[in-house]
This record gives structure tokens, C-alpha cells and sequence, in this order.
């Protein structure tokens, strides 16, 4: 389950890379914008589309994310950023669960009556500031564990990003480099087997305790370069393009590509479309909303909502709320 090895057309090493959970796009925003957001990224899920966004925050803001993921798996994130100054900082927590399922054996098919399940989870602090009045830069460093029963991998990695306003109608250019770091080896006593270092010689101990040896698996690498422009800006409404290019380590490259407008910063209406050009892709067609209200101009509520295609996998409802005060 948490490492799967296999083919998925010429050169796209599909099913190399170990924790995939962290290739699951946060924020019903921008997923809603086909995931083309990595040039906007400007609430609190700049910590994972790139954290050099953090640094046009000028408040602190709360968000919490939940999604019914792929296959009944369950999907948490919560974040928080904190303005101090010129600098900005970010927390956040990510988890994937998996569910639970019966123990069987060959002596009870039907279950022994214990339980066994699987979880993901990333923890990560991000920090960003701004260098000049349009070019910012920011990281994140984050530690990542894998768990399944009685066996459990973990890494460090870090991401990477840069963003730049243009004095182009609003243009931006951003830029992300995510899960740079250690590989991971899945370890724990379900490994363990009995040997017989001498089977030739009679009488030895036929139970020696060895453990097996299990290989290294990269984190999955993403580079990840958009633009996008405010088209339409004014007190009345607000109109975003987005392109972003995407480029891993275990696919083949592709673009993704979205657009939100907003009338009086109140009503959103999103959609996009994720992963063209990309060769047996079950992702597409990205849609969205979202309400965001001033309370007294004190503290200002979130709600996002985005729907994503997935093809045969049919698709998810992804919920956001948050808190900027």
C-alpha cells in the first residue's frame, strides 16, 4: 500500500516514488482553479503550493481542509500563518488515513479479530519573506512519515519557492520546488524472519533472527513554474488566468490551467483543467465556489468548495474553511 512499483507508459516512472500523499493538492481554492496556482498562492495554502506566497500575507489566518479521497481514504490538512514584521511563518500538519481492515490467516480467512490500518503524515514550518516590493522568496522544511501496521518509514524534505509581480497588468510569475530530501526505507518488526545461517550443519539454530532488507524510494520531486495574470481588477470584480507547468520525477510533464472570478471579493466562481498534454491521465476537469465575508472588518470567514474529475476513479468534493483576522 504504500509503495507500489509498476509501468505507466515509456518514461514516465510511474510508481517509483514513495509517500504519494504528498503530491494531493491542498485548498479548495486552488484545486477548484485546476491547480494552477503556484503564481497566486496568497492565503494560507501557500504552504504547499509556494511558500514564497506567504510573504503578501498581512494578516494571520486559521484553515482547515477535508476531503473523501480516492479509494474511501480520508484526507486532513490545517494551517497556520503568522505575520511577525517583514517576516511571515507558516505551520501545518497533513493526514492521509487510509481506514482499517480485518487481520486474516490462512488458519482464520475470516479474521482473527484484529485490526490493522495505515496513515500518512507530513508536519512542516514554512518561512517567507520579502526581498524587494516585487520579488519574494520562501521555504519549508518538513518531516514525513509513512505507517502501516507494525512498519513505518520517515524522511525530511524541504521545499523551495520564489514569486515575482511584473508591472504588467498584475502578472506574476511564480515557482516551487517541492519534497527535495532523504529517501525512505520502510522498517519494523514485520521484517523479521528466522534463518539458518548453516543449514550443512547438524544440530545448529535453525531460528536465527535476521531482518529483511528493504530498498530506498525517493520522495516525489515536483518543479513547478506558472503565471497569472489579474485581467480584470476593480471594485467591482476580480478575474484571474492561470497556467502553471508542472514537471516530476515520477511522471512526465504536463499544465494545468484555471481561472477564478470574484464579485466584491465576496461571491467566487472557480473552474480549470488539470493535467493536459499528460498521456493516460484520469484527472480533468476541476469546478469550484467559495464565500468570503468580513466580520465587523475584524475577522474574515472562508468557505471553499471545489469538485475534481477523476475518470474511471469517478471524482472528490473537497471542502476549505479559514479564518484570516
Amino acid at each position: 500500500m504504500l509503495i507500489v512499483a509498476t509501468s505507466y507508459g515509456a518514461g514516465s516512472k510511474v510508481g517509483t516514488t514513495a509517500a504519494q500523499f504528498l503530491k494531493i493538492e491542498i485548498g479548495a481554492r486552488g484545486l477548484a482553479m485546476g491547480s494552477a496556482f503556484v503564481a497566486t498562492a496568497d492565503d494560507a495554502t501557500a504552504t504547499f503550493w509556494n511558500p514564497a506566497g506567504l510573504a503578501h500575507l498581512t494578516s494571520s489566518e486559521v484553515s482547515v481542509h477535508q476531503v473523501d479521497w480516492l479509494a474511501n481514504m480520508e484526507l486532513k490538512y490545517g494551517n497556520v500563518v503568522i505575520p511577525a514584521g517583514d517576516n511571515k511563518f507558516g505551520f501545518f500538519l497533513s493526514v492521509l488515513d487510509y481506514g482499517e481492515w480485518d487481520v486474516t490467516t490462512i488458519d482464520s480467512p475470516q479474521g482473527t479479530g484484529e485490526k490493522f490500518g495505515a496513515q500518512d503524515l507530513a508536519l512542516g514550518l514554512s518561512y517567507a519573506r520579502s526581498l524587494t516590493d516585487r520579488f519574494s522568496f520562501g521555504a519549508t522544511v518538513k518531516y514525513i512519515t509513512q505507517r502501516i501496521w507494525h512498519m513505518n518509514a520517515s524522511a525530511m524534505a524541504f521545499d523551495i519557492g520564489t514569486m515575482f509581480k511584473t508591472q504588467l497588468k498584475g502578472l506574476r510569475i511564480g515557482m516551487s520546488f517541492s519534497n527535495f530530501g532523504s529517501k525512505m526505507t520502510i522498517i519494523g518488526k514485520d521484517a523479521k524472519v528466522f534463518h539458518d545461517v548453516g543449514p550443512e550443519i547438524e544440530g545448529n539454530n535453525e531460528h536465527i533472527n535476521a531482518y529483511l532488507e528493504t530498498e530506498e524510494w525517493d520522495l516525489p520531486l515536483s518543479f513547478r513554474v506558472g503565471v497569472a495574470m489579474d485581467v480584470i481588477d476593480n471594485s467591482y470584480s476580480k478575474l484571474i488566468l492561470a497556467v502553471d507547468t508542472i514537471a516530476p520525477n515520477d511522471n512526465l510533464e504536463y499544465i494545468n490551467t484555471g481561472f477564478e472570478y470574484s464579485l466584491k471579493k465576496f461571491l467566487f466562481l472557480r473552474a480549470g483543467y488539470k493535467s493536459l498534454f499528460l498521456q493516460d491521465s484520469e484527472t480533468g476537469l476541476t469546478l469550484g465556489t467559495g464565500i468570503h465575508y468580513a466580520i465587523k472588518n475584524k475577522v474574515k470567514f472562508k468557505f471553499d468548495y471545489a469538485y475534481a474529475d477523476f475518470g474511471r476513479l469517478e471524482n472528490i468534493q473537497y471542502f476549505s474553511l479559514g479564518f484570516e483576522f
